[in-house]
């Protein structure tokens, strides 16, 4: 019987060498290369993660602040690359979720699948 460790570093490797996650990490090191890219990513994310720790709290988000995080990701949408690049994210992301379904399969057939009770 292999070893389950053995299998989760063999598709890090598969991960890390698929098309999907190559573009993701040339994207981020050119964002990185592009003073004006990085500024924009980093001002709509540090944004984004100052909603999301609002919300974890229990405090309401106000209009003006979903006003000003809306218009901030129709900012950074028109950059070419960081919108390549949340193209790219997404993309993986849905693998990566897939990936996850896949391996907990065993899990649903004990416990069920609570999205279907």
């Amino acid at each position: 019987m292999s070893n389950v460790y053995d299998k989760a570093h063999e598709l890090k490797k598969t991960l890390a060498e698929s098309e999907e996650f190559t573009t993701l990490k040339s994207l981020h090191e050119q964002i990185a290369a592009d003073d004006i890219a990085k500024r924009m990513l980093d001002n709509f994310r540090q944004l984004q993660l100052e909603l999301q720790q609002k919300q974890m709290q229990g405090i309401q988000i106000t209009e003006e602040e979903a006003q000003q995080a809306q218009q901030q990701f129709e900012l950074v949408q028109q950059h070419e690359l960081i919108s390549k690049l949340m193209e790219a994210e997404q993309r993986l992301s849905v693998i990566i979720g897939d990936v996850n379904k896949i391996i907990t399969e065993p899990l649903e057939e004990i416990y069920g699948n609570p999205e279907q009770q």
